[in-house]
């Protein structure tokens, strides 16, 4: 049976004469969420924490989610390793999956009362932007002995590839956003991870102490980079303002990744938003997504948002929340 409406849109058409269900964006629970809008298949990819992956036309039905990434059994990631901060990029004709992978039956170290287990970024292949995603010829891309997480992907001025990554609090009680240069295909890693800067670097995000003092807080997160329209290279990353999920940004002196990073002094994001990444629609709109964060009861509950973005000029401006269908 098909209801009356006075008006149609594809997607509503396309769900009719389908049998898989459609879902919208604020009835999805995700944290991290990344979008890639690829103009070859004139579709949207959602992914993020869970290693999950929903597509779409119009931002606002979703089919999935469906599983895309395959990692291989037999290595440091053992058979069922988590899955964090999925994101996915286009690059050379080929789609990338970087994202972060826990086994929890590894264990590297204990720092206080924190059991550090064996967590690293890591990156993926696929022809296709629906995957799968499979392992490459590197089987590490980072250093066992360290928690990295959250690794995203910047062609710097030099012309070479890198992973922008997270070094976990956990560990180092100041956590770091690094980077580390990759080889052409994106296939391993070169040399050494190099420090961009520190949690406590940030002039917005702090903690209070079980002393009572203030001081800024240790948790880096959700680093993810563009340009401006003046050329000024930017990062936007995540961290806390006591318990309130916050997220702030900071500028290149230098125009490269090796900066130094300079922090604006105020969030970005509206209170409870945060872990962000940038892409620009079919229609030309710039977007940020990222998702929303509030405990109920005990339990976290993570929503995908989308708020317009301006970055034409020198900086970037955010704007009010971008609703699709509305």
């Amino acid at each position: 049976m098909i209801e009356w409406k006075d008006s149609w849109t594809l997607e509503e058409f396309e769900k009719e004469q389908s049998d898989e269900p459609l879902i919208s964006t604020d009835s999805i629970r995700l944290s991290d969420p990344c979008v890639l809008a690829d103009r070859r298949t004139a579709t949207y990819y959602m992914t993020g924490t869970g290693g999950m992956l929903w597509k779409s036309k119009d931002l606002h039905l979703w089919s999935g989610p469906y599983k895309v990434a395959q990692t291989d059994s037999t290595s440091w990631m053992g058979k069922k390793p988590m899955i964090w901060a999925a994101e996915l990029h286009a690059y050379h004709d080929k789609y990338y999956y970087f994202a972060t992978f826990t086994n929890q039956e590894v264990k590297i170290d204990t720092v206080g009362e924190n059991v550090i287990e064996r967590r690293a970024s890591h990156v993926l292949v696929s022809d296709s932007p629906d995957g799968p995603y499979v392992p490459m010829q590197d089987s590490i891309y980072l250093p066992a002995d360290k928690p990295t997480l959250d690794g995203t992907f910047w062609v710097d001025k030099d012309g070479k590839p890198y992973m922008v990554y997270c070094y976990e609090w956990l560990q180092n009680n100041n956590g770091t956003i690094e980077k580390i240069e990759l080889k052409e295909d994106l296939s391993g890693s070169i040399g050494e991870g190099k420090l961009l800067f520190r949690a406590s670097d940030s002039p917005w995000s702090r903690e209070t102490t079980p002393d009572g003092s203030i001081k800024p807080n240790k948790v880096t997160d959700g680093p993810y980079l563009f340009r401006t329209g003046t050329g000024r290279l930017g990062m936007i990353w995540t961290s806390w303002v006591e318990n309130v999920y916050t997220q702030g940004v900071a500028y290149s002196k230098s125009g490269t990744l090796d900066g130094p990073w300079i922090h604006e002094k105020e969030p970005i994001t509206p209170p409870n938003f945060g872990h962000g990444m940038l892409f620009r629609t079919f229609e030309g709109k710039w977007l940020m997504s990222v998702h929303s964060h509030y405990n109920d009861r005990g339990h976290y509950v993570r929503v995908p948002h989308f708020f317009e973005v301006d970055f034409s000029g020198d900086k970037l401006v955010v704007g009010k929340e971008y609703i699709p269908g509305m």
